[in-house]
């Protein structure tokens, strides 16, 4: 028995022209129209199946995680500017490089770096504090991307990127989208081919790469340096079963993953939180309540992230509602039963956090900002996948105390400081290409409080 057929569908192209033009409205229409499941096919006979329900994540994404790969259009895309990373890597390679990186990531670890995000975000304050004087609009997307791409950079490579920040920032978003349009028109030549776009693309890439490159060859240089230390545990780091070190391609893939994919998706995480603060002002009224209480005139420490359940439940709404990875995508190595269907093997699982975080059947107001979802009490309810911002299983992201831990403390030091308002009536558009960012950027008033 075949699923229903997605919306959108058209003949010779199937689904490709939905997914391409309107890859959100094709998706929540999805679930609307026929439920929990819907097949979706692509030019080449290629079949998959768009899963919301939580039960089908799990079934996935943790109960199938060694039957399942990452052997589909967006990883493929993915891997020319990520290599073999964390992120698109599989099987015996990354196991490998997980143990390999995870003591890097221990919680101690990024509590640890705290201080240093927060001093980092000090700059950014300074800037806002000049375009609060002067009454300019400031691009808050750009500016939480300059932010990030600091914070990686500094804490876990131990270099410091201000020269390049702007340069990085702008081709990491134009590789963002050309990787994207490779995804939604397969027919595009491959990259080694010398068109004009092809060329664009490996400029792009390169200058991403140099800054990496630099970053190890003065870590090998000077091992000893303050500062870097994720980058020092991956040089140094041996594998436990083997012994064996990183190669120099291995290196530069993990340290290329955490610095593109590390900063992007943090930078849009508080992007659309700094939106919905500024179209939410009994959300930001409460927040601001919490923030005045716990930290009085101080700025946030790490010792304060358990402290403030309201700014983190903020930062958890906006992750539901805006998440920042839209659609995970995995490949079924065997024939897999999803409720009262069975997948074949060869076909794709298109799972969505856009969707399932607006599933009617496990949130109430789905479309409505409201953090009280995530507060203490309220999720013990609520099936644990039906929400997973940062995947789940065995690959979910190694990043995501990080992500948190910094998204909190920029949050609160700049919240505690400064109020943004959008333009009286815009609301931002979602972009959806690798990640989801806000289409054209995000201008805002910037104020201080008093």
């Amino acid at each position: 028995m075949l699923a229903p057929i997605a919306p959108g569908h058209l003949p010779v192209l199937g689904n490709l022209y939905s997914m391409r033009t309107a890859p959100l409205a094709t998706l929540t229409r999805a679930l609307r129209e026929n439920g929990d499941i819907s097949r979706v096919e692509f030019p080449g006979g290629q079949r998959g199946h768009f899963l919301f329900h939580p039960d089908h994540v799990k079934t996935i994404l943790v109960d199938h995680a060694k039957q399942v790969s990452k052997d589909t259009p967006g990883f493929a895309a993915l891997r020319l500017l990520l290599g073999n990373g964390l992120v698109t890597s599989d099987g015996p390679v990354w196991l490998r490089q997980r143990r390999i990186a995870q003591p890097a990531f221990h919680r101690a670890k990024i509590f640890a770096l705290g201080g240093r995000m927060v001093e980092l975000t000090r700059r950014t304050a300074d800037e806002w504090s000049v375009a609060a004087k002067a009454g300019t609009t400031i691009d808050v997307a750009e500016s939480m991307m300059r932010l990030t791409l600091r914070v990686v950079a500094d804490t876990m490579l131990g270099k410091d990127v201000e020269r390049d920040a702007a340069g990085v920032g702008r081709a990491i978003t134009y590789l963002l989208h050309n990787l994207n349009e490779r995804i939604v028109r397969p027919w595009a030549p491959p990259v080694t081919w010398p068109t004009p776009n092809n060329r664009r693309f490996l400029e792009a890439r390169d200058s991403v790469v140099r800054v990496v490159d630099e970053a190890i060859a003065s870590r090998r240089a000077k091992p000893d340096a303050p500062g870097g230390e994720f980058l020092r545990m991956l040089i140094e780091a041996r594998d436990e079963e083997t012994g064996e070190a990183m190669n120099d391609q291995q290196l530069r893939d993990e340290v290329v993953t955490i610095f593109g994919a590390g900063h992007e998706t943090t930078a849009n995480l508080l992007a659309w939180t700094w939106s919905w603060l500024s179209r939410m002002p009994h959300v930001r009224r409460k927040m601001l309540a919490e923030l005045d209480e716990v930290l009085g005139d101080r700025d946030a420490t790490a010792e304060d992230y358990p402290k403030l359940p309201y700014t983190r439940a903020v930062l958890s709404e906006s992750l539901r509602i805006t998440p920042v990875v839209w659609l995970l995508s995995r490949r079924l190595l065997q024939d897999i039963t999803v409720g009262e269907y069975t997948l074949p093997a060869g076909t794709l699982a298109f799972l969505s956090p856009y969707a399932t975080h607006r599933h009617p059947g496990f949130w109430d107001n789905p479309e409505g900002f409201d953090p009280e979802r995530f507060m203490e009490g309220a999720t013990s309810n609520r099936p644990t996948l039906a929400y997973f911002p940062f995947g789940a299983g065995p690959r979910k992201c190694i990043g995501d105390t990080f992500a948190l831990v910094e998204a909190t403390l920029v949050l609160a030091t700049l919240a505690r400081r400064f109020e943004l308002e959008l333009p009286p009536g815009m609301v931002p558009v979602p972009e959806p290409v690798i990640t989801m960012r806000p289409r054209g950027g995000l201008p805002m008033r910037v104020r201080e409080r008093s």
